[in-house]
């Protein structure tokens, strides 16, 4: 990365060279893919530090829950961004006659189906875990839920840090922040200065990631970490989402997808807080 002071605005900008991909050994690999491979390998072993002297829990658990968890996270991820691009899936079948058969599949699968939404790996995760722990024989299915709480952060931050260093996710037009050269994905965000709203993203999650971690420490808001999560991080991503450049997200009432998932996922921890304030006035 180089750093150039312009003697025009007299702003500091960043500028550096993209790198989308990276050859290793002839062969090419996506950089959000190294860096989300980095992210469930640390998960997995955060996973396990937390659960270890659980009862009920063995490490072939562990393993099978963290397989499952990945799926459905792809799986997740790629269903949620599919919905955001329904009006270009719908009016691509209805040109489909204008494509070649190699053309229509690469347009469908690798513009309006390739690609993933956080929100969308969250959710497809967490109902793999649910599924797990539904038909598994836990002694405490809640310990897996306050380790995967704990463990999302975690894994967002290298993966915002992978949407840095691929250009996908770009934050938008500002005076000062990062000028981008030689992505060859998204050509359109080459020098342009943008605000850096991935690494503030992964800055937000680091913070996250050790609130959660140091409530798991103390015992505190135990079985209920996941709605903590669910109380900090909307907020946070409804914020930042107005700093977001990219217009593939999908809008709908002037919000982005994720910002509705954010009011929803905040409004559904209320009401779990809700219900669980209830059950204990009830106990008392």
């Amino acid at each position: 990365m180089k750093e150039q002071l312009s003697r025009v605005t007299g702003q500091l900008l960043l500028v550096y060279n993209m790198y989308p991909t990276i050859d290793i050994f002839g062969h090419t690999i996506g950089t959000y893919t190294i860096c989300a491979a980095i992210g469930i390998l640390l998960c997995a072993v955060v996973g396990y530090l937390l659960i270890r002297k659980k009862d009920g829990v063995c490490i072939d658990d562990l393993i099978v829950t963290a397989v499952f968890i990945v799926v459905g996270m792809v799986l997740g991820g790629h269903v949620i961004f599919a919905i955001t691009n329904t009006t270009k899936i719908i009016a691509l079948f209805q040109n489909m006659g204008k494509y070649s058969f190699i053309d229509f599949v690469q347009i469908l699968f690798g513009s309006y189906l390739g690609g993933m939404v956080f929100y969308g790996g969250v959710l497809g995760g967490l109902l793999a875990l649910h599924l797990v722990c539904k038909h598994s024989q836990f002694g405490h299915p809640d310990v897996m839920y306050d380790m995967y709480a704990v463990c999302i952060p975690l894994f967002h931050v290298f993966g915002r840090i992978g949407c840095f260093l691929g250009g996908c996710c770009y934050g938008v037009e500002c005076k000062l922040g990062f000028t981008v050269h030689g992505n060859t994905l998204n050509p359109g965000i080459n020098d342009v200065n943008r605000f850096p709203v991935q690494l503030v993203e992964a800055a937000c999650n680091l913070i996250i990631f050790i609130v959660l971690l140091t409530l798991h420490r103390k015992k505190k808001f135990e079985h209920r970490l996941l709605v903590v999560y669910f109380f900090i991080y909307p907020v946070v991503r409804f914020i930042l989402e107005f700093f977001r450049g990219d217009e593939i997200r999908g809008f709908l009432f002037g919000l982005s997808t994720s910002q509705i998932i954010s009011i929803i996922l905040l409004i559904s921890a209320l009401v779990i807080t809700c219900i669980d304030l209830r059950k204990a006035r009830l106990q008392e």
